[in-house]
């Protein structure tokens, strides 16, 4: 079975794979304005770093469209609305504000209406097919750092469902699997939401690329006994000094990482790279409702009245990480800082 798109646009609606369905159903939530983007982006309908900005693009360009008057400074305004919606949605993935600019600026760029609303819908288009071809660079670039039969392991869903399709982290796994390069894949469930266990193990299922599936607590057990040659995770910021925001628990995997003497890998768009902060310590964690903890399918796994903490991301320093894997190469974390020079 083919993977399905993540997001596509027709007719004047984007349709978002639910990802909350997944794996048991295959449904598209319609998204007819940008409050529809909105509300899916928030409910985590979809989510991952790169896919979020493309969303949140074709949510800008619904919100143009919905205008059917010739006056710029009410299409400005509209838009700018959906913006600020939209900006409020997610707080750490950089690329969702990174897209908003581009989209922002393409608004600032024309005064007809009627071609602004074009351009707009031009726009969320190009970053929807650049993202692909990005990722597919990420990966080629990332299957060169593997061996011949190396045993990797994952955490969170890095793959074509967080992006517009092929993926980072999964990205650079499924380049090296095409090479003969990849013997096994250890997936992490990540908890709560369970994305790897969800999304991940489909996704490699469906590509049959062998997997297994193991707790979040087991990932150093298995770095001692099962091999593992390299961790590859995505991100969803990276400061100037290379220390990495990414979802919860993958600091901890890149201290057993280091312990265990197994390469860390990030793989990451360029968009991902955030220059206008110093380090980790300025990236604003999204912490999620307690609920998400305490309840699992809508039926409570905790004593009632318990109260979870649930930080969405954590940051993983840069001297934790060998290298960055992007479509304009590989850096060092501490040389990241140059990435966007190097065009």
């Amino acid at each position: 079975m083919k993977i399905p798109p993540t997001l596509y646009f027709k007719r004047n609606t984007l349709f978002i794979l639910n990802q909350l369905l997944l794996p048991h159903k295959i449904r598209y939530v319609r998204c007819r304005n940008s409050s529809d983007v909105a509300r899916a982006i928030k409910k985590m309908v979809i989510r991952g770093a790169p896919a979020i900005g493309v969303a949140t693009a074709f949510g800008v360009a619904l919100a143009a469209l919905e205008i059917r008057s010739l006056d710029f400074q009410k299409l400005s305004r509209r838009v700018e609305k959906a913006i600020k919606e939209l900006a409020s949605t997610r707080p750490t993935a950089v690329n969702l504000f990174w897209a908003l600019e581009r989209m922002r600026a393409i608004l600032h760029s024309q005064g007809d209406v009627g071609i602004l609303k074009r351009k707009l819908l031009a726009e969320a288009i190009s970053i929807y097919e650049d993202d692909i071809k990005i990722n597919k660079r990420i990966g080629n670039y990332g299957a060169a750092l593997l061996k011949k039969n190396s045993v990797v392991l994952t955490h969170c869903n890095a793959g074509a469902l967080a992006t517009a399709g092929y993926g980072t982290a999964l990205g650079v796994i499924r380049s090296a699997y095409r090479q003969g390069k990849i013997k096994l894949v250890f997936v992490d469930e990540t908890r709560p939401y369970l994305q790897g266990a969800r999304l991940t193990a489909w996704e490699l299922c469906q590509e049959k690329i062998p997997y297994v599936l193991i707790t979040d607590n087991m990932a150093g057990h298995f770095m001692k006994t099962a091999g593992i040659r390299a961790v590859i995770v995505g991100a969803d910021r990276i400061a100037r000094n290379g220390d990495t925001a990414n979802k919860i628990g993958t600091y901890s995997l890149s201290v057993l990482a280091g312990y265990h003497r197994i390469p860390f890998y990030v793989a990451a768009p360029s968009s991902t790279v955030d220059l206008n902060i110093s380090d980790g310590e300025k990236i604003t964690i999204e912490e999620r409702s307690s609920d998400e903890v305490v309840y699992f399918h809508k039926k409570s796994i905790a004593p009632k009245g318990t109260k979870a903490l649930h930080p969405g991301f954590d940051v993983t320093p840069s001297k934790n990480i060998t290298a960055i894997i992007t479509e304009k190469g590989i850096f060092k974390p501490e040389k990241i800082k140059n990435l966007k020079a190097d065009k």
